[in-house]
């Protein structure tokens, strides 16, 4: 191969470096506007009165909009209005918002607008929303327009239930020998990607209306807002510059609709609305938390017979993307194991906290500190090596998920392979070495992860080839570049199959809906695998349009001939042969006859045989293959004070086939680096009240630089025969084992069971001393 497996250089790599890349903020068109929003300094309250008379009072002011009933929006359920009206539901929720000339007079008038609110009793939490007589965030919640395949209760604070029912659960538990119970908690966390989000909304004076926005769905917006508003999708176009870090949070669609609802009140002048840093924390959507009970039973030789599951996720005041993360944490709610009969209830509950979008792993995470901590209360019960239990029940080819899919090899992968290269490259010798040198204790800890990807079942991606006269090739695809480099990997696929120089291949990484082809939205570690298969299939057409002109040219068969090095051959005799840009724009014969023009090349890809929960069993095929690895953590805990310092975190990762070798790497361990932060440190931390006590980077704190360990990361390559020359996606796994590693090894070290994040310092110490979880 040529291209693949090779670390090339990404094509958006010298605008980044030199600073000439453009992202949302960036642009600023002659008489645009500016918003600034007024935000709930309450967690749920009733919104007793507004009066914007000193506000109206600031020069400049062009429209203030709040107390007024806008169209209900939410991505699943319509639960949620743009700005609050009559109610708030969390802290940091849009009440009010000033249209003004400048950020600066938006920001006075905001200040200047009077609130009186009348505090409600508030939902703090999942379990605490589970109970019979939680206070109800949503009365109405019966009432909400929804899709199918959104289970909602009534009368409670259950966004929507999803349920895996697999084999026999009495059975389960009869034939075990030894059964364990552990719950786990943590509470709604940030994204913090560099980039704050923001959008730029226009309404043209022809009715169409124009987006600018830092989104993962740009595609999307056009669809939700036919559903909001009733607006065609056709006379809605939104541009996606370079997106500056989104790990899911920019999947969600908020200020797109803040910002059109703006310039709506300003006869259609361009608004733009920007986060500051604390509105991205809490008024955009955010991490969600999970309350979680696992109980597992098992023979006495450690075969997985049963597990039954609860998960209570925090999906916060509104429901958008959270009842689809709730749903995607129930597919893959035991980690890698094949276990026969399988209980988990999946419950997305509404509370007082600020709502959720997905997050980097899509629920994953989350889940697998739930199963993976269990699976080491299952180990140390059984005195068995943790590794040798999760190696033993390894899911296989053969096997079935839990939502009851027959693996194969091309599926699953090799997750013992994994569990292999893991013990090698720590040393892994059985137990967890234990090593005490004065107040030092030096420990290990493992895990295993999995991941399948919950689309949309009719979720594609487009794309388009345009030849150029010189031969060089444009590639058009609606993957939005937020920092993975896919497109660079687009571009090392159509290269390798055109067989060309990739210098010759230009990447467009702007995205306009009006003429860029579909991608359905860049989530889920899908980038590659779709928009691959349809830069593979634009190859194809390419290709055959090559060979029919040249047929015409050269008095050869098509099937006789080859595009490579940008000239088409005739097999049997290679010094036959046209150049490709002697064709690319038609070909004139020397009387000045031309046959043909442009070649333009399209393809598009959708995932075959994707299928919706069964809502009573959960039975289905909710994604095209599961990416499988294992994941360890080497760290020296300090018992004086309870500060421990990451030394080595390693990741070995089934990923099929590497495309771009030094991409994939920076993809698991910027993956890695994010679940250390999320495992070790970061976390919201709510007052009895439910406000955020910490919505800013001073007391909200993800990895600095110098703190970072040494990453180790390894590759297993099993071919996933749909992908590209058989790669899997992998932006996301790097991740999901992390936090369940840090706790698995300092249990360990500390010799209790460690069951809330974040694993702060105090957290161990209470732990160490049997007591209750930190506030956090």
């Amino acid at each position: 191969m040529e291209y693949i497996g090779k670390s090339v250089i990404r094509k958006e790599a010298f605008d980044k470096v030199t600073g000439r890349a453009k992202y949302t903020n960036d642009f600023q068109e002659t008489g645009t506007l500016h918003a600034r929003m007024l935000v709930s300094p309450y967690a749920h309250a009733e919104i007793a009165s507004m009066d914007f008379s000193d506000a109206w009072k600031v020069p400049g002011v062009k429209a203030i909009l709040g107390n007024e009933h806008f169209p209900l929006v939410g991505e699943e359920i319509k639960d949620r209005s743009p700005i609050a009206y009559k109610r708030v539901r969390y802290h940091g929720e849009p009440v009010a918002v000033v249209v003004a000339e400048t950020p600066v007079i938006a920001k006075q008038a905001v200040d200047l607008i009077k609130v009186s609110y009348k505090p409600l009793p508030v939902v703090n939490s999942p379990r605490q929303a589970f109970q019979k007589d939680a206070v109800l965030v949503h009365e109405q919640l019966g009432d909400y327009e929804k899709p199918p395949g959104v289970y909602p209760i009534p009368g409670t604070n259950v966004a929507t239930l999803d349920k895996i029912r697999k084999g026999d659960i009495e059975k389960g538990f009869r034939e075990s020998e030894v059964v364990v119970e552990f719950q786990i908690d943590f509470n709604p966390s940030d994204h913090v990607a560099m980039e704050t989000r923001a959008s730029i909304a226009e309404i043209m004076p022809d009715g169409y209306i124009k987006i600018t926005t830092s989104s993962q769905a740009p595609f999307a917006i056009k669809k939700l807002f036919n559903w909001y508003f009733g607006i065609e999708p056709g006379r809605v176009i939104v541009h996606t510059p370079l997106v500056g870090g989104a790990y899911g949070g920019k999947a969600a669609i908020q200020l797109e609709i803040i910002a059109y609802l703006a310039s709506k009140a300003v006869g259609g002048r361009p608004v733009k609305l920007f986060n500051s840093r604390e509105e991205d924390m809490i008024t955009s959507p955010c991490h969600i938390g999970l309350d979680a009970t696992v109980k597992l039973g098992a023979t006495r030789d450690g075969i997985l017979k049963a597990t039954e599951i609860i998960f209570l996720w925090d999906g916060g005041a509104y429901s958008d993307k959270s009842v689809d993360i709730s749903r995607a944490g129930a597919v893959d709610c035991t980690g890698p194991y094949d276990i026969e009969h399988i209980y988990c209830d999946s419950y997305c509950m509404y509370t007082n906290h600020p709502y959720a979008s997905a997050f980097r792993g899509y629920s994953h995470s989350e889940v697998h500190f739930a199963f993976e901590r269990t699976m080491d209360v299952l180990a140390k019960k059984l005195s068995m090596d943790p590794l040798e239990l999760r190696r033993k029940n390894s899911i296989m080819p053969g096997d079935m998920t839990p939502t009851q899919v027959v693996l194969n090899r091309s599926t699953v992968g090799d997750l013992p392979k994994c569990i292999d290269r893991l013990k090698e490259l720590m040393n892994w010798e059985g137990e967890p070495q234990i090593q005490k040198v004065g107040r030092l204790i030096r420990a290990k800890g493992v895990c295993c992860i999995w991941k399948t990807s919950t689309f949309d079942t009719d979720a594609t991606s487009g794309a388009i080839l345009t030849f150029n006269p010189d031969g060089s090739i444009n590639i058009m695809s609606g993957v939005v570049e937020i920092g993975t480099g896919t497109k660079t990997v687009l571009a090392q696929i159509l290269a390798e199959r055109m067989k060309m120089d990739i210098r010759r291949i230009h990447v467009k990484m702007l995205i306009d809906t009006q003429t860029t082809p579909e991608h359905w939205k860049t989530v889920g570690s899908r980038g590659t695998l779709m928009g691959g298969r349809a830069v593979l299939a634009a190859a194809e057409d390419a290709i055959r349009q090559l060979k029919e002109r040249a047929s015409c040219v050269l008095h050869v068969d098509t099937d006789d001939l080859e595009v490579a090095y940008e000239k088409v051959f005739y097999i049997d005799d290679p010094t036959v042969s046209i150049d490709v840009k002697d064709i690319a724009y038609g070909y004139k014969f020397p009387n000045g006859e031309t046959i043909g023009g442009q070649i333009l090349a399209t393809g598009n890809y959708t995932q075959n045989r994707i299928t919706r929960l069964d809502p009573q069993t959960g039975k289905s095929r909710p994604g095209p293959e599961w990416t499988v690895g294992a994941e360890g953590i080497e760290l020296e805990l300090d018992t004086r004070d309870y500060t421990y310092r990451i030394l080595k975190a390693y990741a070995v990762i089934d990923i099929g086939r590497v495309l771009n070798y030094k991409a994939a790497l920076g993809q698991v361990m910027g993956a890695m680096s994010m679940g250390i932060a999320f495992g070790g440190r970061e976390t919201f931390v709510f007052d009895e009240n439910g406000r955020v006590l910490n919505p800013q980077l001073r007391t909200y704190r993800p990895l600095h630089y110098g703190e970072q360990p040494e990453y180790i990361v390894d590759f297993v390559e099993t071919p996933h025969l749909a992908g590209p020359y058989g790669s899997r996606g992998v932006g996301e796994h790097g991740l999901i084992g992390m936090p369940a590693a840090i706790g698995n090894c300092l249990s360990a070290a500390l010799g209790v069971q460690l069951n809330h994040l974040p694993l702060i310092p105090e957290q161990l110490w209470r732990a160490s001393r049997g007591m209750k979880n930190a506030t956090v």
